[in-house]
């Protein structure tokens, strides 16, 4: 483990020649960032998501109730076992030959058995209701985080000057802001990163969506 941090943190890919991590230790004077700072995500993830939780189900819902959004889904298919073990275990998508096959074995017409499958696929697709309240959450977060952001780059001087991003390189105080900001957008990725798994899923799930963020 060891060599594998010590390879991870190489000087030579992180920082430039002649600079090495023990110059970038915190001083009385200065506070640089540390690699341990991003140890505070993990638990600070954790804590994101069960905002999140409460979030949705005091806020969101309620709005969400206010605005006639209901929590019916779509209709239901008909129960039919042989249809559900074709849907469950073979394919949501059955082939006209499958549908004939189908039709003949349950006395039913082509279209009632596509109008079955296509309820039963409706089904799977979160309400409204659900939809509302995941997208209310994020909407409500990147807003604070922009306005956050912004009202924190209207006192830098590299809004104004971009030379002033490069100035005394590497060696730029990491001030109180800055880090609740770094901090707070990688504690709520990381929230997501969990939570994907049960959000609704979007067509680029889940590589992609992974990847990206």
């Amino acid at each position: 483990m060891a060599g594998i941090l010590a390879w991870f943190w190489n000087e030579r890919f992180w920082l430039p020649h002649n600079v090495t991590w023990a110059d970038l230790k915190n001083t009385d004077e200065s506070t640089f960032p540390q690699a341990e700072d991003l140890y505070l995500a993990c638990p600070l993830a954790f804590c994101v998501f069960m905002i999140r939780l409460v979030f949705e189900r005091f806020i969101a819902r309620p709005c969400a109730l206010a605005l006639k959004i209901q929590a019916n889904g779509p209709q239901k298919a008909q129960p039919n076992a042989i249809l559900e073990k074709v849907f469950t275990a073979i394919t949501k998508h059955p082939d006209e030959k499958r549908l004939e096959g189908l039709s003949k074995q349950l006395d039913w017409d082509v279209r009632t058995i596509q109008r079955w499958f296509r309820q039963r696929r409706n089904q799977e697709k979160p309400s409204t209701l659900t939809r509302f309240c995941e997208s209310m959450w994020r909407f409500t977060f990147y807003l604070y985080i922009f306005t956050y952001g912004v009202r924190y780059l209207k006192k830098t001087p590299w809004l104004w000057n971009t030379r002033e991003c490069w100035y005394n390189y590497p060696y730029q105080a990491l001030t109180v802001d800055l880090h609740y900001y770094y901090i707070l957008e990688l504690s709520f990725y990381l929230s997501l990163l969990f939570s994907q798994f049960t959000d609704i899923r979007r067509k680029f799930f889940p590589c992609t969506n992974l990847t990206t963020h």
